[in-house]
């Protein structure tokens, strides 16, 4: 997009004087090296089973989920300013998905991942208008309750399994190489995919809304924005891929439980790692599902001391740095790795006034009256 200069119409004796020629600006050439060196990560990520053998690939899936798990938190949470604690229900309903849709209905598992998605999506639809009655913390409450809802019914229905949960058969009856691996690389496109989501969200008309309705609800409802509906489109994104990632687990664990697949252990995890790699950006998750990620495979064996340096680590980041790791380094550098951004960059420079307009300006000054 660009303008060209126009003439200002003359004012106050003075001469016209031409804008100077702009160009709005989405991406640069950083963001081209950016993009190359993204599809050589993906791709080497991609080759993982023909080296790195199952262990490697199962551990890989863990970390996908929890990729994709923190980019949903964090458009609801650091975009759309819907700070939720009850995304675990949908996780839940996703996992219970892959064994109605495999095990009762006989699809294959690998279909059921995204099926399950949209399964959650349309239980998050009619629970939207009810939510969205509630505000900050009420809300954060409600999104918990609501989830709980969803696990106790779930836990007490006897086709489910109850509170001993089921083993997902048709997935168990799969080749163990074409399971884990097939498993792998959807957990890979899950995580791809849940940064391209945010992303072309972001470019669109309603991530400008996300943004609006994130710093002033009010306001953005004033200026036309429907406040109602750019929350409920990203509130039944994220219940689809929540549903996604928690299909994702159950393929890769083969057995759900009503308390393990709707625990806030989820969301808590979320949380942490939006905290940790920044709020409101694409980058943050990504840093933050790193960090959570390493300190999981390194520190989980300590048991409570393990949780004890997550809450230490999540209070002094929140402290210290309230936007994240990205968020420090966005702030300090002016960094930004995703072109989501408009800037307006000028082509030509604004021509100075002449020497004998300059020395008659001040006459013209507010001051004056």
């Amino acid at each position: 997009m660009s303008g060209t200069g126009e003439l200002l119409k003359p004012t106050g004796g003075r001469p016209a004087m031409a804008l100077p020629k702009y160009r709005v600006l989405r991406s640069s050439r950083m963001h081209r090296y950016v993009l190359i060196a993204s599809v050589l990560a993906v791709a080497g990520l991609a080759s993982v089973p023909l080296w790195g053998g199952q262990s490697i690939s199962r551990t890989l899936v863990t970390f996908f989920a929890l990729l994709a798990l923190g980019q949903m938190w964090n458009l609801l949470g650091g975009f759309a300013g819907l700070i939720s604690v009850g995304q675990q229900g949908y996780l839940g309903i996703g996992a219970y998905s892959m064994w109605l849709l495999g095990d009762v209905l006989n699809i294959h598992p690998f279909i059921c991942v995204f099926l399950a998605g949209v399964l959650a999506a349309i239980i998050a639809f009619p629970a939207a208008p009810l939510l969205f009655r509630l505000r900050g913390g009420y809300f954060a409450i409600g999104t918990w309750v609501f989830a709980e809802v969803l696990r106790i019914i779930v836990a007490n229905i006897p086709a489910t399994g109850g509170g001993s949960g089921k083993t997902i058969i048709s997935s168990a009856t799969l080749d163990p190489d074409v399971r884990i691996y097939g498993t792998y690389w959807i957990a890979l496109a899950v995580a791809v995919g849940s940064i391209l989501i945010v992303f072309f969200l972001l470019r669109s008309r309603l991530g400008i809304a996300l943004t609006a309705i994130r710093d002033d609800e009010l306001a953005a409802q004033s200026t036309g924005v429907n406040v109602f509906r750019a929350k409920l489109w990203v509130y039944l994104v994220a219940a689809f891929g929540c549903g996604i990632v928690g299909a994702v687990v159950a393929l890769n664990l083969l057995r759900i439980q009503p308390n393990a697949a709707f625990t806030v252990n989820w969301s808590a995890y979320a949380i942490f790692i939006v905290v940790i790699g920044g709020f409101g950006s694409i980058e943050g998750p990504i840093i933050g599902a790193v960090i959570y990620f390493a300190m999981l495979q390194t520190l989980s064996d300590y048991g409570e001391l393990y949780l004890l340096l997550l809450g230490v680590l999540a209070v002094i980041m929140a402290t210290t740095a309230p936007r994240g790791l990205w968020g420090f380094v966005e702030k300090r550098w002016d960094l930004h790795l995703f072109p989501v951004r408009r800037r307006l960059k000028v082509e030509e420079p604004r021509p100075e006034a002449p020497p004998g307009e300059r020395d008659t300006a001040p006459a013209d000054s507010p001051g004056d009256g």
